[in-house]
């Protein structure tokens, strides 16, 4: 009684461990490209390079500002020996203008700003790539590792149902007194160590379920899928010069190493471009207005003191200008020498950096190439003998029944079975993931 409700347990464990949201790989692919939040974010920086892409911000064209200078003053005067002696006045006074501010000429800067403006949005483009290449890449290899487990829970549960075949079997002996204890007590091992890599198994497809849907992006990450996809047959065969010829070509992390090299080049001319004079032409006009009330106090000779009013006197300026400057830094302690020289020695480390991810991704890809081929042959040879094995498990069978083999035999010759079957599992995955790592290398992941 405890056996069999070990294998309602176990049975319940694994049917409700069945998904119910049919997912293929293309509709894991197309839902990590929409909310993997690693390509969000990279599509956010583009988005930032690319509004930065202007000419708005290489001071390509010119400024236009506008004042308003509004003021009130007062002045208390006391002078005896002018004919004024006395005043108090308040002036009001507001004086819009309008300057505006243009560089006609500063080296080629201006240019330079907006190419390396543009290459920066490269640079992010390319990095969104890079993202979308590693991201594909890794939803890949987690769907076919959840597939894999899901594979080898099928592989635990036929081999849980030999193990209960073998306990019924046992019972039966039993009943005709040609079974012992011993023997019944061997299957029941069997069956609940059967049950027991059962129930991790499906654990570890839980997991495999759980990272696939982190990768992906999902927010859900609790939900049941099925997997629609199967583990298909690799046997691909790939021209070694064509593949390292196209990894030099349109390799992601390749053509964003050679935008940093562009970038080092823009940020030298930048700099030597200060070594030249920068003519500006600039304009501008105001006009002031003026209104001053308050009293006098007029003093002519020994007449008495004359106070008046002064009246709302009001007085207007108007200011124009046009102006065309040149300037020239002459010496500034050699810094700009020191800067471009900096900025050419960045230039070569740049170029170094390249050319060494060039040269180890190209072994990478032989490595990579030499792996596919090996795991190839690994995968014809585990198929042999996963046939063997089953025919040996049939073999043993009918001679554990017969009684020309005892249990611990035919358990070993199960255990050997599951291994195999485990062991081409794997290989085929193996398989699987160098192929997906020679198109992420290669630039035809996305393809």
């Amino acid at each position: 009684m405890r056996i069999f409700y070990l294998c309602l347990l176990t049975c319940f464990v694994y049917t409700s461990g069945r998904a119910q949201k049919e997912m293929s790989l293309s509709d894991a692919l197309q839902l990590a490209l929409e909310n993997n939040y690693q390509i969000r974010l990279s599509q956010a920086d583009l988005a930032v390079a690319q509004n930065n892409n202007s000419d708005a911000l290489t001071g390509k064209l010119p400024t236009i500002s506008l004042g308003l200078s509004p003021g009130i003053g007062y002045r208390n005067n006391n002078n005896p020996a002018s004919i004024v002696a006395m005043s108090s006045t308040f002036s009001y006074n507001i004086a819009p203008s309008a300057t505006l501010n243009w560089t006609l000429f500063n080296g080629g800067r201006i240019e330079m700003n907006k190419e390396r403006l543009a290459t920066l949005a490269d640079l992010s483009a390319g990095q969104l790539q890079t993202q979308v290449e590693n991201t594909l890449a890794d939803v890949i290899d987690a769907y076919y590792n959840a597939v894999v487990q899901q594979e080898q829970i099928d592989v635990r549960q036929r081999v849980l149902n030999l193990s209960r075949d073998r306990i019924k079997y046992q019972q039966v002996r039993a009943e005709f007194g040609q079974g012992g204890t011993f023997d019944e007590l061997q299957a029941q091992d069997a069956y609940l160590s059967d049950s027991t890599n059962l129930v991790v198994q499906q654990l570890n497809y839980k997991l495999a379920i759980r990272n696939l849907l982190q990768v992906m992006g999902a927010d859900e990450l609790n939900q049941e899928i099925s997997l629609l996809t199967e583990l298909d047959e690799v046997t691909g065969e790939y021209d070694r010069m064509a593949l390292e010829s196209r990894l030099l070509e349109t390799n992601s992390q390749l053509r964003t190493l050679r935008v940093n090299q562009t970038l080092a080049d823009i940020n030298t001319r930048l700099i030597e471009a200060e070594n030249k004079p920068t003519v500006s032409f600039s304009a501008g006009v105001s006009y002031d207005y003026s209104l001053a009330t308050g009293t006098q106090t007029f003093v002519f000779g020994d007449a008495p003191p004359d106070p008046r009013d002064l009246p709302g006197i009001g007085a207007t300026t108007l200011n124009g200008q046009l102006g065309l400057s040149v300037n020239y830094l002459l010496f500034d302690g050699g810094a700009r020498d020191v800067r471009a020289q900096t900025s050419r020695l960045q230039e070569i480390t740049s170029r170094l950096n390249a050319e060494a991810v060039s040269q180890q991704l190209r072994a990478t890809l032989l490595n990579t190439l030499d792996r596919y081929e090996n795991q190839r042959e690994i995968a014809n040879l585990t198929r042999r003998l996963i046939a063997n094995a089953e025919q040996n498990l049939g073999i043993a069978e009918e001679r554990f029944k017969g009684g020309t083999i005892n249990s611990f035999d035919y358990r070993a010759i199960q255990v050997s079975y599951i291994n195999a079957e485990f062991q081409l599992l794997n290989a085929l995955l193996n398989l699987k993931n160098t192929e997906t790592e020679i198109l992420r290398l290669t630039g035809q992941i996305v393809d």
